[in-house]
């Protein structure tokens, strides 16, 4: 219950897989959702083997992942700009897009977001017994867990989006300046993530 209360609270992965579900289609969100939540998957390997406590502890650390981070979607932002490509649904779910890219950016996105590595280094143990906190085991069924509910939420958020978009879509302007908007989205969550403090 807690964790479908922290997964459900709007932030970066939500604001992503929005984006990429209003710019691109109901597919290239699904495939982002899928990214993500492999991305937790990661973060939770890196919990279980005490790898986020480098993280935690190191400033260098979080700020050479923070730093690569905010510069991947600020790098995003841009190339949606100098492309300039509004919203095209004349294609379902715009197939020419790559579903391996768009999970790609997804995981990429999750993984170097270093308060997802610290939410899961301080949220696990406390749903997990002092004795058990030296096995991978209770880490990694709570990981599974967490990614589970995440596909289910954000695919519903996905599907939602999509529908709204598919709408407006129908509206020229709309269309010509949704690729802007994105582009702008991304660089706005990169400068979030740079200027972001343990």
């Amino acid at each position: 219950m807690t964790a479908s209360f922290f997964i459900m609270m709007p932030g970066i992965d939500t604001v992503f897989i929005l984006n990429k579900t209003i710019g691109e289609g109901r597919k290239a969100g699904l495939y982002s959702t899928l990214g993500i939540n492999s991305g937790v998957l990661v973060h939770t390997t890196f919990a279980a083997l005490g790898l986020s406590v480098i993280v935690a502890k190191s400033a260098l650390a979080f700020s050479i992942i923070k730093y690569l981070g905010a510069g991947y979607l600020i790098y995003l932002g841009v190339v949606s700009l100098l492309q300039g490509k509004g919203l095209d649904l004349s294609t379902p779910d715009n197939e020419e897009k790559s579903p391996l890219k768009n999970f790609y950016t997804g995981l990429v996105t999750n993984i170097l977001n270093p308060k997802v590595a610290l939410f899961f280094l301080s949220f696990f143990p406390q749903f997990i017994a002092r004795e058990n906190l030296s096995s991978p085991a209770p880490f990694i069924l709570l990981g599974v867990s967490c990614c589970l509910i995440g596909i289910v939420w954000f695919s519903i958020v996905t599907l939602l989006a999509a529908t709204f978009s598919e709408r407006l879509s129908a509206n020229p302007k709309f269309a010509g300046r949704m690729g802007k908007v994105s582009g702008v989205v991304y660089i706005l969550m990169g400068l979030k993530i740079a200027m972001s403090k343990k």
